[in-house]
Parts: C-alpha cells; structure tokens; sequence
C-alpha cells in the first residue's frame, strides 16, 4: 500500500485507470460514431476493395459502427459514474469494436487500425485497474 492508499479505497493507479479508460471510450465512441455516419450518410466516401471475402454494403458497416460508437460512449460514462459492470461491459465492447475494425480495415485501413490500438489500449487500463482493485 502506498502513501495516498487507504484502506477500502481503490488505489491511484486504479483510479487513473479508469479515468483513462473512460475519456478513451468516449472518445473512441464517438469515432464510431462519426464512422457510422460517414458510411451511412455517403456510400461512396469509403472505398470497397475488391474480392474481399467478407464484403458487407457499406451501409451496413456504418449501421454497426453506429451502434457500437453509442454503447462504448455510454459505457464510458458509466465508467466513469463509478459502476462495476461497465467495465466488464466496456472490455466487451472495446474487444467487439476491435472486431469490427479488423474486418473493416479494407476500407478504411488507417482509421481501422488506429480505433484497434485504442481499443486495445483501453482493455489493457480497464483490466489493470481491476487487478490494483483487489
């Protein structure tokens, strides 16, 4: 235990871990969720690579970024009030966007692998915060 540890309180580190979970999640929602919009507002703004064997119609991938961008900013903010479920939620969420991002990278392959780093970085601070918890 360290020096601004007391007993029943989380420790700082877990405590900056959630803060930087939660500002990442946000954050990373609402990359979604622009994404989404994007893709479907314009189809043509993205750029189908051919023989792609998991080709889905861009709007499609917009409407599942959309829906994953509004959970994660949701799931950050409930990290962020303090609840235990989101952050096994958020790990959930962050690992299904990473999903997301890997089959989308033929068509936007910066963005992509951009959003899987974060995603990643984000389930690294949510699990390290849970082991300086206990």
């Amino acid at each position: 235990m360290t020096q601004y540890e007391t007993p029943g309180r989380p420790s700082v580190w877990a405590v900056g871990g959630i803060v930087f979970a939660g500002t990442m999640l946000v954050m990373i929602g609402a990359f979604q969720f622009i994404v989404g919009l994007a893709a479907i507002i314009d189809d043509n703004f993205f750029t189908v690579a051919q023989h792609y064997p998991f080709d889905l119609n861009v709007t499609a991938w917009g409407w599942i970024h959309l829906g994953i961008g509004i959970l994660l900013a949701l799931a950050g903010i409930y990290v962020f009030v303090g609840r235990a479920w989101a952050q096994i939620v958020a790990i959930i969420l962050a690992v299904l966007s990473a999903i997301s991002n890997f089959f989308f990278i033929p068509y936007y392959p910066w963005w992509s692998i951009v959003v899987i780093g974060l995603d990643i970085w984000v389930i690294w601070a949510l699990s390290r915060a849970a082991a300086y918890r206990t």
